[in-house]
């Protein structure tokens, strides 16, 4: 089942145009019959247009029924102008609240000091200080802290990276140079007075251009928005500032958080700049693979840690939703959007949530939930299983359509083009399905026993129209004002057709989608009473299922693809993020149960210092 982010939001385009027509199908029959009369409102609703609606739909009503529904329907259609009128901005939330918790799950919010690993005994900063660039944050810290390196040294020679590989890379939008600076020198002396703040103090971070700046422009990646400034610092923000870090850049993201693309280029992967970095936290991942930052920030709705942590070799956290505030970041899907960490190891991730996590007062989803970061955590007293089916061959594909005797030359062509595709795909899947057995075989040998699981067997697919839905709604006046042209990307598979196919989809349907949402999260749920963390195959329905119904991942590197794998296509479409292709990083994903994050990264570290997979970096013309 190939359920990844772009397949996703195709399966809700035609959940909404083959299934929930009927509103939106009403709604442009009239814009029509207005274009036509050249006038500037829109006319009433006629038993006519309902008709030809419902057809569109698939539905039947009768005669008598379309006459009564008319009075109803042209007051609906009133009450959209007066609520679009209000010019409600990004940072307004639904009057709901989803909450991920099935009833009677409760969470631990006492509170204990986290225990942090020891740095190996001696580490001294290198003659050449670049040599740094790819050491994990704790180690970094660790020299910062004991006055080994300077914050400004280190910020300096981040800065210096990030420039010089940006040309390459494209995964700057803005340097905060400034900032950074101040912030910097400010750290090294509070280090001095001994006025130290934890593992983050003094280290240089990027940010997700999705998370407002005081100062600068917070562009979310998409064209229109090149000069937006949002007067406020992102509670994420706030609160790495308040563990010392240096903000050194805001980095790329996908035009409005979907893909690598955004409106001054394409983001790059490191370890292959003729593919893309994928995304949309395309920068974070970039700029952390490339060692250009210590740690990033990025946001996950749907894959969007996930994805480009596997295509860059970096270590990703996509926390439990609630976990971390989302004041004053960009907002897609209010019941699916989570920021987390990018960064090199799984302890430079608990360090960043350590910081990060917590209620701000503002955002209504996050509970008081505790993250008790514990790398002495005893990982072998946990149960341990993985997602059968994800590790399992692909089923046999069902025979191709068979030509037609009056296909044209051009389908003919289109058909096997097609059959290549798929082809190679399932060759791809195949090889990578080697590094998932092999993580199987390691994980026995550090002494787990696996327990099998599947995951439950639920439409997660015709849930998928929630996401979408909630978007439209977000970037209402993007659609409706024809500001939709400025972005970057306009294929049938981006944010401005998606937005249009949203906005026919039905409240009720709306609802029984969440309705069922509420029966796979119960169902997820229950998998974790069997098991504290799920090994799971990346690129995997888990994906889709996992971001619905709210719970934590943590996705690592799990090796390179040999010269004998096969070669990734010669253009990165962006619709497979496997493309892969010799010498490139596989990743494997460990999942958690609700605000059991700090147990998932211990395990997850274990993995880490099993593998040594996440000390791999790419090698840059330059160093």
């Amino acid at each position: 089942m190939k359920l990844d982010r772009r397949h996703f939001l195709s399966v809700t385009g035609r959940f909404g145009l083959a299934s929930t027509l009927f509103p939106g199908a009403l709604y442009a029959l009239a814009a029509q019959a207005q274009a036509a009369a050249g006038s500037p409102e829109l006319p009433k609703i006629t038993p006519e247009m309902i008709e030809q609606a419902a057809a569109l739909a698939g539905i039947t009503i009768a005669q008598e029924y379309r006459q009564m529904m008319l009075d109803g329907l042209n007051e609906q259609r009133e009450g959209y102008a007066r609520v679009r009128a209000l010019h409600m901005p990004n940072s307004v939330p639904p009057a709901f609240v989803f909450d991920p918790l099935p009833p009677g799950e409760t969470v631990n919010t006492q509170r204990e000091q986290p225990v942090y690993g020891r740095a190996p005994a001696g580490l001294t900063a290198p003659a050449n200080l670049e040599d740094l660039a790819f050491w994990t944050a704790m180690d970094l810290g660790d020299l910062v802290r004991r006055r080994k390196v300077s914050s400004v040294a280190l910020t300096e020679m981040y800065i210096a990276r990030l420039k010089r590989y940006d040309p390459l890379l494209h995964f700057v939008i803005t340097l905060t140079e400034e900032r950074a600076l101040n912030q910097a020198r400010e750290a090294d002396a509070e280090i001095a007075r001994g006025q130290y703040r934890g593992p983050l103090h003094g280290l240089p971070w990027g940010a997700k251009d999705l998370l407002a700046v005081k100062g600068y422009p917070t562009t979310w990646g998409a064209g229109g928005f090149e000069k937006q400034v949002i007067d406020e610092d992102a509670t994420v923000v706030r609160r790495l500032d308040a563990a010392g870090a240096v903000l050194v850049a805001k980095l790329t993201l996908g035009a409005l958080a979907m893909g690598d693309h955004w409106f001054g280029g394409w983001t790059r992967n490191p370890w292959n700049p003729k593919q893309g970095s994928s995304g949309s936290s395309a920068g974070p991942a970039s700029a952390t693979s490339a060692g250009c930052v210590a740690f990033s920030v990025g946001s996950e709705t749907l894959g969007s840690i996930s994805s480009p942590s596997t295509r860059c070799g970096v270590t990703g956290l996509r926390p439990t939703f609630g976990f971390v505030p989302r004041t004053g970041a960009m907002a897609l899907s209010w019941t699916m959007d989570k920021l987390g960490p990018i960064c090199r190891s799984v302890e430079d991730c608990a360090a960043v949530l350590e910081a990060i996590h917590g209620p701000d007062g503002l955002d209504r989803t996050v509970r008081n939930a505790a993250f008790n970061w514990n790398a002495s955590y005893n990982w072998r007293r946990l149960r341990v299983a993985y997602l059968k089916k994800t590790f399992a061959p692909d089923q046999a594909p069902p025979p191709g359509k068979p030509a037609g005797a009056d296909e044209t030359a051009e389908e003919k062509k289109k058909r096997e083009e097609h059959e290549r595709r798929m082809e190679a795909y399932r060759a791809r899947r195949a090889y990578d399905r080697r590094y998932d057995l092999a993580a199987l075989d390691k994980l026995k040998a550090m002494g787990v026993e696996l327990i099998p699981l599947d995951l439950p067997d639920l439409p997660f697919d015709a849930m998928a129209p929630l996401l979408t839905a909630e978007a439209a709604a977000a970037f209402d006046e993007l659609t409706t004002t024809g500001r939709d042209k400025l972005l970057t990307e306009q294929g049938p598979g981006d944010w401005p057709n998606d937005f249009r196919v949203a906005r026919f989809y039905p409240a009720v349907e709306y609802i029984q989608a969440n309705r069922a949402r509420m029966l796979g999260i119960e169902a997820m749920s229950r998998l974790f009473e069997q098991a504290d963390v799920i090994v799971a195959a990346t690129n995997s329905e888990q994906l889709v299922v996992t971001n619905l119904t709210g719970h934590p991942a943590v996705i690592v590197p799990n090796g390179l693809r040999g010269p004998d794998a096969p070669k990734p296509p010669e253009v990165d479409t962006g619709d497979d993020d496997q493309i892969g292709g010799p010498g490139t990083p596989v990743s494997i994903t460990f999942l958690g149960a609700h605000y059991q994050d700090a147990k998932l990264c211990a395990f997850a570290r274990a993995y880490q210092q099993a593998t040594g997979f996440e000390k791999m970096h790419p090698q840059l013309p330059g160093g």
